[in-house]
C-alpha cells in the first residue's frame, strides 16, 4: 500500500479514537464533537463512543489490507451524507438560539462536515492513484518493475 494513503487511514484511526474519547468523556470539543453547543443527554455520548470504535476499526483494518479501504471511503461518504442531512434538519434549527440566523448558529457544523469531506476527497484521491498504477489481477502487461513499491 502505498505509504500516504496508509498514513492518510492512520490519521483517521487516530481522529476517530480522539473522537471516541471525547464523547464517552463528554468533552464537547469542535473537531471531536462536530455538534458541540447543542444540547445533549450523557448516554447517548457514551453510545457514540462506542459506535465511532467501529470507525477506528475499520480504518486500521483498511491501513492494512487496501481491499477494505474502498468500504471505510464508502462509510465515511454515508457519514457525510448524513452530516448534512442533519445540518439542514428542522431539528437542528429548532436548537438554534432564538434571534440568532440558523447559518450564524450552524457555520461551524458545515466547516467540520467540510473538513471531513475533504478527508474523504484526500483519501479518494491517494487511493485511485494507487489504484491507476496497479495491474489488474492476472494484468501481464506491466511488469512488476512497473509497479510501485510499498
Amino acid at each position: 500500500m502505498p505509504r500516504f494513503l496508509r498514513l492518510g487511514l492512520l490519521a483517521c484511526v487516530l481522529y476517530f479514537s480522539a473522537m471516541s474519547v471525547a464523547h464517552f468523556f463528554g468533552l464537547k470539543l469542535p473537531l471531536l464533537f462536530v455538534y458541540y453547543d447543542t444540547p445533549f443527554y450523557a448516554y447517548q455520548d457514551k453510545i457514540i463512543s462506542f459506535a465511532v470504535l467501529a470507525y477506528v476499526g475499520l480504518f486500521w483494518l483498511a491501513s492494512r489490507d487496501i481491499a477494505a479501504v474502498p468500504v471505510a471511503l464508502g462509510v465515511l461518504a454515508a457519514t457525510l451524507v448524513g452530516l448534512v442531512s442533519v445540518n439542514l434538519s428542522d431539528a437542528l434549527a429548532s436548537v438554534v438560539p432564538p434571534g440568532q440566523s440558523t447559518w450564524a448558529s450552524t457555520w461551524a457544523y458545515w466547516a467540520q462536515t467540510g473538513l471531513l469531506a475533504a478527508i474523504w476527497v484526500a483519501l479518494m484521491g491517494l487511493y485511485l492513484r494507487c489504484d491507476r498504477y496497479r495491474a489488474a489481477p492476472g494484468d501481464a502487461s506491466r511488469s512488476a518493475a512497473d509497479r510501485p513499491t510499498e
